[in-house]
């Protein structure tokens, strides 16, 4: 079974059989659910003169009461394969319910979440699967703050979707289609009005880069990035055909190709992303990895510095498998640090709670405030590559000014007979009487010491258990990961 339902939305692998996919038929069905969970009883817009309808000035930054009463949700897609399929089934799903649709066609997710605010919509659907393979596709679902659902409102969609407990329009009052291709330039210069966006300092410094884009929406919303920060750039695999020129998760042994390039190029950096561009992996300009983990500390250690030079606040938050790294430089500046259960929303929940002023997670997902509460490729390029041309130094000396850590990234593929809970509950007992132990279980288990941590948890994104381990030498972390993962092997 590939069809997971989770905190990141409903992803599945495209074709097969009816709920253990995701096909038109589920696609309908979750669609149906989450329209029916964000519906506020607005009478929707009838279209009888067609379901395409270019918008005006006034649409764009108009309530939805501006047009007919009617509800908005904004529909976005990466460059898969599958992209057109699953868009056609939402939209006409989300016409059938009575919504207007802004379709912003080929976008990344926070462009996606940008627009969900800037339409005044009622919530969006991100059709991506992220850091997925090609076979894979998702519906990730916003509400009106263009941030992903709670698990409390994820929890009542699906419970919707089960019950099948809908209502469709009468013929009168089906939706619409609006198209909108004006949000990637928006987005774009949202990033440039961004206080700590140095645009001057970028200019001046006549950055030289090389950018892998994977032939998706990368391809699209980057080259206008660079050019509006006056940097020299080349862009490898940056057709949006969705035919990924190499695995896509942004991880060093899928990144030859562009190392390669890098080590040989001139450049001064190389920049990396994921198919839905909020996953961010910096190379430094000896074609070495810059390190994944270290995207968000790099970006952190920037704003924090800004925002104690102005007497404010400096709180940071990462996910509870992301490194130490971060915590060690938001002390360094008298600041507090924040880990929450993996997962964008549990992050920006608590990043709300603490007023943190950048935060994230250490796949490479950078998360500022001050431009919105999401995972952005855009704003972290624009902000490392501030600091690099303030600072006056290349790649590689930013990252020897910040604490080594080693993180050593392993998995388990689930069976049908894997029992994850009782595995979680076999670690914990196995380091309940440690005296150096720490046991967090808030998300699987994390078990922390005071020089090294591993942290063992379920995948929201596939069927597989993730096995997280840090330490001061990638020798030390991987035996920590393995240890735990005979366990599992032991359990099955």
């Amino acid at each position: 079974m590939t069809l997971i339902k989770s905190i990141s939305g409903i992803r599945g692998t495209i074709g097969g059989r009816t709920g253990d996919t995701l096909n038109p038929l589920d696609i309908v069905k979750f669609t149906t659910a989450f329209a029916t969970f964000i519906k506020k009883g607005k009478a929707p817009l009838s279209s009888p003169e067609g379901d395409t309808i270019v918008p005006d000035k006034k649409t764009i930054d108009a309530p939805s009461e501006a047009v007919g009463g009617a509800g908005k949700i904004v529909v976005g897609r990466d460059g898969r394969l599958s992209g057109p399929m699953v868009r056609d089934v939402v939209c006409g799903t989300l016409i059938g319910m009575g919504y207007e649709v802004i379709d912003i066609g080929l976008a990344t997710t926070p462009t996606t979440e940008l627009a969900v605010t800037w339409h005044k919509a009622d919530g969006g659907i991100i059709i991506t699967a992220s850091h997925n393979p090609t076979q894979w596709n998702a519906l990730k679902l916003l509400n009106s703050e263009g941030e992903f659902l709670t698990a409390a409102d994820g929890a009542e969609v699906l419970r919707i979707a089960e019950a099948e407990d809908f209502d469709y329009a009468p013929v009168e009052r089906l939706g619409r289609v609006v198209k909108d291709d004006t949000m990637n330039e928006r987005h774009i210069q949202s990033v440039l009005d961004l206080r700590l966006c140095d645009t001057e300092a970028i200019r001046k410094r006549k950055f030289r880069v090389c950018a892998d884009t994977i032939n998706s929406v990368g391809g699209i919303i980057l080259p206008g990035l660079f050019q509006a920060l006056g940097v020299d750039y080349e862009i490898l695999n940056g057709d949006c055909t969705g035919q990924f020129a190499h695995n896509p998760e942004p991880l060093e042994k899928n990144l030859q190709g562009i190392m390669d390039k890098i080590r040989i190029g001139g450049f001064d950096l190389g920049i990396v992303v994921d198919p839905d561009v909020d996953r961010l992996a910096f190379i430094c300009e000896d074609g070495k990895m810059f390190g994944e983990e270290y995207t968000l500390v790099s970006v952190a250690d920037y704003v924090l510095a800004s925002s104690v030079a102005g007497g404010l606040p400096a709180c940071t938050v990462s996910n509870l498998s992301s490194t130490r790294a971060l915590r060690d430089i938001t002390e360094k500046y008298g600041g507090k640090y924040w880990a929450a259960a993996v997962g964008e929303v549990n992050v920006t929940t608590k990043m709300k709670e603490v007023g943190a002023v950048i935060g994230g997670e250490g796949n490479g997902g950078v998360i500022y405030p001050e431009s919105h509460y999401g995972r952005d490729a855009l704003v972290g390029i624009a902000l490392f590559l501030s600091s690099l041309a303030q600072k006056g130094c290349t790649a590689s000396q930013l990252r020897k000014t910040f604490p080594t850590y080693q993180i050593a990234k392993n998995r388990i593929d689930l069976t049908p007979k894997t029992d994850v809970d009782a595995i979680l509950v076999k670690v914990k007992e196995m380091f309940a009487a440690d005296p150096e132990a720490t046991v967090n279980d808030i998300d699987g288990v994390k078990i922390d010491f005071p020089t090294k941590w591993v942290h063992l948890r379920k995948s929201n994104t596939e069927p597989i258990i993730r096995v997280y381990s840090e330490a001061q030498t990638m020798q030390e972390a991987d035996e920590l990961g393995k240890q735990l993962m005979q366990v599992v092997y032991d359990m099955q």
